[in-house]
């Protein structure tokens, strides 16, 4: 039995409801302009999604963790299982949907590694609330449970509610949040442009705008903003932290944000402090922006020694 296998086959300490999606990268020499044509190199392809690559990085963290999603009965469904269940997590609550594609993304990076993505969401938009209540025992019993917005809103609510550990919101792709989901989230985790739309603020310019705007946010009971290469800030009670990101060279910075989330849930499982977990996971993030690709990306904990504690 691999090391992988034995962590699939433990009680998940961490459950991920999100998204799974082939991803179709093309590396370019800038973001092109509305109605212009870049010439593009050789392309590739990955299996991500931001609910599967925080799976991964909670298995690749190693915490036995288990993802509950859909994706389409064809060769990048079948793909997409095959790859989570080689990297250890349990993927007995991933749906295989034969009247939808599975979900794809168009991805984009530049030379400075910066990307931009379209999703398809296919499969994904077809999870229901029925589907999520029938894994209530693993969402009830995880440490942390896990959730994005690549999954239908009602899905995501359902999750929240089932959950009786820490429910961590990952507000992404940015969308406005419905206050009764928020009020069942204990972390929060935008970057700068989520927190803008769940607050309706203009562009969040400075760190102490962030805090401004994370502390005016009803429902969570802490916020984690990431802030890039500036790294992240803490906002919990009645004071707040600025956590520095490391210096690296960046090649991708795909899976960054996923990276951060699925390593956050990792160090909340191993008992923590918010600030000290928010730190850890800005050192596993900054290693996967050095690395091409979004699963591929995700750092091991053998990476991560030394990086805090």
């Amino acid at each position: 039995m691999t090391s992988g296998e034995a962590t699939a086959l433990q009680s998940p300490s961490v459950v991920v409801v999100g998204s799974l999606n082939l991803d179709i990268v093309v590396p370019v020499p800038h973001h092109p302009s509305p109605g212009e044509t870049v010439l593009g190199g050789v392309s590739f392809r990955n299996p991500g999604g931001k609910g599967a690559n925080q799976a991964v990085a909670v298995a690749r963290l190693g915490r036995p963790v288990a993802m509950v999603g859909s994706v389409g009965d064809d060769d990048a469904g079948r793909a997409l299982i095959a790859s989570l269940e080689r990297e250890g997590v349990d993927v007995a609550n991933v749906l295989m949907r034969s009247e939808v594609p599975s979900g794809l993304a168009l991805i984009a990076v530049d030379g400075k590694g910066e990307n931009s993505i379209v999703v398809s969401p296919g499969a994904n938009n077809s999870l229901t609330t029925t589907d999520v209540r029938s894994t209530a025992t693993q969402l009830g019993s995880a440490d942390v449970v896990l959730l994005q917005l690549e999954i239908p809103m009602e899905a995501v609510a359902e999750a929240a509610t089932l959950t009786r550990g820490i429910v961590v919101l990952n507000p992404a792709p940015a969308a406005q949040v419905p206050a009764a989901v928020l009020e069942r989230v204990d972390i929060l985790v935008p970057n700068r442009a989520e927190l803008a739309t769940l607050s309706g603020a203009d562009r969040l310019e400075s760190i102490r705008d962030v805090v401004a705007v994370a502390r005016a946010l009803r429902g969570p009971r802490a916020v984690v903003a990431t802030l890039g290469s500036d790294g992240a800030v803490v906002i919990q009670d009645d004071r707040w932290t600025h956590v520095e990101a490391p210096s690296v060279k960046v090649v991708d910075t795909t899976a960054a944000g996923d990276c951060f989330c699925g390593a956050l849930a990792v160090a909340l499982v191993d008992d923590r402090a918010l600030e000290d977990a928010a730190r850890w996971a800005t050192a596993a993030a900054a290693i996967a922006t050095t690395r091409p690709g979004a699963q591929a990306s995700m750092p091991y904990r053998s990476d991560l020694e030394g990086a805090t504690r």
